[in-house]
Formats: C-alpha cells, sequence, structure tokens
C-alpha cells in the first residue's frame, strides 16, 4: 500500500474508533483489496466487521440481496447494483457502513458499453449511499489501486460528513 493509502486508512480508524461504529465491504472486482487497506491499521477488528467477495452475480444476489431483476437488467456493472451491494453489506454484516466495489478491471471482459477501467464505487450505510464511477483504462493493476484508493477516501469522506453533520445537530 502506497503512504497516500496508509494516511487514509488510519485516518478511517481514527474516525470509526471515536464513533465507535462498524463497517464491512463488499467487493467484486477489487476482489478484497479494499479490506485489505482498511485492516492496514492494527486493531482495525474493533470496527472491520468482514468483508463479501462476490466476483459472481449468485453471490451478489444470495449473500447480498442484489435483485436477479437489475442484473440481468443493468448487469453487475453499474450505479445501481453498487449501491444494492452497499446496502445488502450493512445488513447481512450488521454494520454502520459499508464499501462497494463492482466493475471490470481487465485485461479483457469488456464491451463497447462497458469498457475495460468501469468501475462503480458505493459508500454509506443502509440508508444513504454515494457513488463514483472510474473510468479510465491504465491496465489491471494500476485500475485495481485506482478504485481501492478512490474507495477508501470516499469512506473517509463519507464518514467525516456524518459526523460534520452530527456536530451541527448538536450546535
Amino acid at each position: 500500500m502506497d503512504f497516500e493509502g496508509k494516511i487514509i486508512s488510519r485516518e478511517i480508524s481514527e474516525l470509526l474508533w471515536e464513533s465507535e461504529k462498524t463497517v464491512a465491504t463488499a467487493e467484486s472486482c477489487t476482489g478484497g483489496r479494499i479490506a485489505e487497506a482498511i485492516i492496514a491499521v492494527p486493531g482495525a477488528s474493533k470496527y472491520f466487521k468482514g468483508g463479501i467477495i462476490c466476483y459472481v452475480n449468485e453471490v451478489k444476489e444470495n449473500l447480498l440481496g442484489v435483485s436477479h431483476e437489475l442484473l440481468e437488467e443493468k448487469t453487475a456493472v453499474c450505479e445501481e447494483v453498487a449501491v444494492a451491494m452497499v446496502k445488502g453489506a450493512c445488513k447481512t454484516l450488521n454494520t454502520n457502513y459499508a464499501v462497494a466495489a463492482t466493475g471490470i478491471a481487465g485485461p479483457s471482459g469488456g464491451t463497447k458499453e462497458i469498457p475495460v477501467g468501469t468501475i462503480w464505487l458505493a459508500v454509506g450505510t443502509a440508508d444513504n449511499v454515494v457513488t463514483c464511477k472510474v473510468e479510465e483504462d491504465h491496465g489491471r493493476d494500476i485500475n485495481l489501486a485506482i478504485a481501492t484508493n478512490k474507495a477508501m477516501q470516499m469512506l473517509c469522506d463519507f464518514i467525516k460528513g456524518e459526523e460534520g453533520q452530527k456536530e451541527m445537530q448538536e450546535s
């Protein structure tokens, strides 16, 4: 993990420790890299409950509750599936937050409609999810590193945003 990634992991750790909240991952194309980044900080067992690596649609459906119809209609690489993965991970693993990634890392598997390098990221709670689409193909390893770092930054920003809203409500 690069230096920037370690800084973000530590910041997420501090935010989750202080708030006593928990997080899980639901990863398709990233195959556990986001979970690995989260647990890079000692003491992660206090806030990281686990992850589901859902490389195939069957696992997305059976463990995360992603709709079969949605997967058939839109494919697994879409914003709606990423959102459903976050909500499903929060529910299945009973966490406050979840991070999801679904996409085509490459080098093959892309189509004209969904080219290699297309990765949907989602972060949030069972009720509030934000998304981001990564679209450039830099080769498999770099695509996965970019997606992992972006997902970690999104999680950090999301938690900070929630904590900021809580502070404003208490004022």
